[in-house]
């Protein structure tokens, strides 16, 4: 333990862990030039060499360049998913929906006042 020092410990967790941040970003990049429907096919193409040759400077060149329409894209994929989960999870009756909010306030993922909120929601509909 001596012979390496504290300050450089840090400095080495700091290093790993900005290595995998670097690699995330990497990773949610191509995957949002390939999930990206108005790039034809050279366009995403161009964008995954140029990402992938000069991978410091083609990321931030394409978060500079299409940044908030990735930001957007995601919001819009997002809410089509939740869209499709209400529509296949939403209970057939007062008391199966009474039931579902029931069990998120058990598990904690609804305060008091929230089940009251949706609680009163459900009996007025």
């Amino acid at each position: 333990m001596d012979d390496y020092p504290l300050l450089n410990i840090f400095l080495t967790m700091m290093y790993f862990f900005l290595w995998i941040i670097w690699f995330a970003l990497l990773f949610r990049v191509i995957a949002d030039v390939f999930r990206d429907d108005k790039l034809n096919g050279w366009a995403k193409a161009a964008w995954t060499i140029f990402v992938i040759v000069l991978p410091f400077l083609g990321v931030f060149v394409y978060l500079i360049a299409r940044g908030r329409g990735m930001g957007e894209r995601e919001v819009t994929r997002a809410r089509e998913a939740e869209a499709r989960y209400f529509a296949t999870a939403r209970p057939t009756s007062q008391a199966e929906e009474l039931a579902r909010l029931a069990e998120l306030k058990d598990h904690g993922d609804l305060t008091a006042e929230e089940y009251q909120r949706a609680k009163t929601r459900v009996l007025a509909a």
